[in-house]
């Protein structure tokens, strides 16, 4: 195969490699800007804003993040992240002990029965009491649940968002790949202009007497 020959697969293959490369990385950007404007559009729309630093607990201003949002709308996934995890779950914890919602239906369930046993024995006092433990576990339950709801929501959108973000470097990969690429090719095809047409490979002197000698 002759020297021109080479270059022109050689550099027609890198380029063509390339313009690959660089498809690729267009369609890992719109992917990318597609979830960062969804989850903006999503977040924007819950119309929650953080908390001014001047109202912020001594436990918030703790959360460094929680400090640096402070007073701004939320719209971006870690903003979400943030609130979700900042801001929710320290106000979760501060409800029925820190208990989940699923816990909380345990002592619901525990809750019935003492007062069941409670009233067969006909202990009004012990019945009374055991009533309002339970509608106290009723409403923290409830709140819970819209805790959790809604964390679990903000922290779908941050998910969603560093998928994007992992989009958005996987197309910066492959543009400098296609771009390298794209050189490659063209100094390939630049050396096969150069390239007289039945120029063969060099062979090294040596090698060249081996060959004659045999």
């Amino acid at each position: 195969m002759k020297r021109k020959t080479l270059d022109l697969i050689v550099g027609a293959g890198l380029v063509v490699l390339a313009g690959l490369l660089l498809v690729a990385g267009l369609v890992l950007t719109s992917n990318a800007n597609f979830a960062n404007d969804y989850v903006k559009t999503q977040l924007s729309q819950q119309q929650i804003t953080f908390k001014t630093a001047d109202t912020l607990t001594a436990e918030e201003k703790q959360s460094a993040c929680l400090v640096q949002y402070a007073g701004q709308p939320l719209n971006s996934g870690k903003q979400a992240e943030c609130y979700a995890n900042e801001f929710i779950g320290l106000h979760l914890k501060s409800i029925a002990g820190g208990k989940t919602y699923a816990q909380l239906g345990d002592v619901q369930n525990d809750l019935k029965a003492k007062i069941a046993d409670a009233q067969k024995a006909n202990d009004t006092t012990a019945a009374t009491d055991l009533q309002k433990q339970l509608t106290d576990t009723n409403t923290a339950r409830e709140t819970v649940f819209k805790g959790e709801t809604l964390r679990g929501l903000l922290l779908t959108s941050y998910g969603f968002s560093e998928f994007g973000a992992k989009a958005a470097q996987a197309a910066l990969v492959a543009y400098l790949a296609s771009g390298l690429l794209l050189l490659l090719g063209a100094a390939g095809l630049v050396h096969a202009a150069r390239t007289p047409r039945n120029q063969g490979f060099a062979v090294p002197e040596t090698t060249a007497k081996e060959l004659s000698n045999t």
